[in-house]
């Protein structure tokens, strides 16, 4: 049964679907997913204030080797000042307005009408399908990947639907992700009167002295595929509303972004020695979001980037720019890269995509499934 990719993602925007994300956008992509011949599973995972996040798993289809598309149908909270509602789906100018149109709705509703366009193909397809990709990513991919485990579905090939093109449709590839590292420093002293330094302790020099050291660590100049790694110092505090009072204790936090050359509990590591030289005393505390990951050029993104080229008579760029995604957990269980729609509007007011680029993203990802089927066929 054929979709159009326009009113679904259209339904899907309607549903207010704010991370934690669970309930009617789910409906509205069962519903699809169950008449394109897919067997369908839902499930919540976690407690609040994180949870509970729904998740979504769709197979079809049966033997090698096994296409997933993974995504996400929760969006971030929407802000004010949008020109329609965030959750209206409204087209005007030709374009598809509202929260999630880029990230990543529409990818989702993209990659759904074209299975259902080749629903007579050798293979298996699935769609791996979170509520908490925008939110602390606990319960989400993470549970998914726990239940196809117990179910014994794992893919051989994965397809993150995220919005990787800068300019124009089809003009870049996600084939890896930097790691990513967020570390909370917090330095002791004794508090007292500025006049009488010697009865107090202040923690504020040798915090200073500190983040002069991480200042001055160069991690690396960068790999063939990656970015040289840097560290941030995104927040300094002392607490401290007073002009004559020595604060008690000051704190800082580093946001590190790596690549393939680093592990995140290693640089953890680093952090903490620099803290016992610099500012004995200190407590370092680090949470990994990720590690840094590449999926070496080869026959996934040569069916890709074939499809694109089919489709815009351009081939992509391989990149491994930006932030992390849902990639970092699936990577484990197969190559994985990452494809879909412009980012320029993703998280902004009046988010919103071409209709005429949704269109050409479901016809980009109708000829991955394809070219995955035609392996099957040689194999069979």
């Amino acid at each position: 049964m054929p979709i159009d990719p326009l009113p679904l993602a259209q339904a899907l925007l309607r549903a207010d679907s704010v991370t934690p994300a669970r309930g009617a956008v789910f409906d509205v992509l069962e519903d699809a997913l169950a008449a394109a011949g897919f067997t369908v599973t839902r499930f919540l995972d976690g407690e609040a204030p994180d949870g509970p996040v729904e998740n979504l798993l769709a197979v079809r289809g049966t033997g090698g080797p096994h296409l997933a598309f993974a995504g996400h149908v929760d969006v971030v909270p929407a802000g004010s000042g949008w020109t329609h509602g965030a959750f209206s789906g409204t087209i005007e100018d030709g374009a598809l307005v509202g929260r999630g149109a880029v990230d990543m709705k529409g990818a989702v509703a993209a990659f759904a009408a074209a299975a259902a366009a080749t629903g007579d193909l050798p293979g298996t397809t699935s769609l791996i399908i979170t509520g908490d990709e925008e939110g602390p990513a606990v319960h989400g991919t993470r549970a998914l990947m726990r239940h196809m485990a117990d179910a014994g579905v794992r893919p051989d090939l994965c397809l993150v639907g995220e919005p990787t093109c800068v300019s124009r449709l089809g003009d870049t590839i996600k084939i890896g992700r930097r790691g990513s590292v967020n570390i909370w420093i917090d330095v002791p002293g004794r508090e007292g009167h500025v006049a009488y330094p010697h009865l107090a302790d202040n923690p504020v020099p040798r915090l200073v002295r500190l983040l002069g050291a991480i200042d001055a660590v160069v991690l690396d100049a960068g790999t063939a595929w990656f970015d040289p790694s840097n560290i941030e110092v995104t927040t300094v505090d002392v607490g401290n509303p007073a002009t004559n009072v020595i604060p008690s204790a000051a704190s800082a936090r580093l946001s590190i972004r790596f690549n393939d050359l680093h592990r995140g509990d290693a640089l953890v590591e680093r952090i903490r020695a620099l803290a016992a030289e610099h500012a004995p005393g200190a407590t370092v505390r680090g949470v990994v979001s990720g590690e840094a990951f590449l999926t070496e050029p080869g026959a996934l993104s040569a069916i890709v980037s074939d499809a694109i080229l089919a489709e815009t008579g351009s081939e992509p760029a391989l990149s491994t720019s930006g932030g992390t995604s849902d990639a970092r957990f699936l990577r484990a269980l197969c190559p994985v890269i990452e494809f879909g729609l412009l980012n320029a509007t993703m998280h902004k007011r009046d988010e919103a995509v071409p209709v005429e680029q949704l269109r050409s993203l479901t016809r980009i990802y109708e000829g991955v499934i394809r070219r995955v089927a035609g392996i099957a066929q040689l194999q069979s």
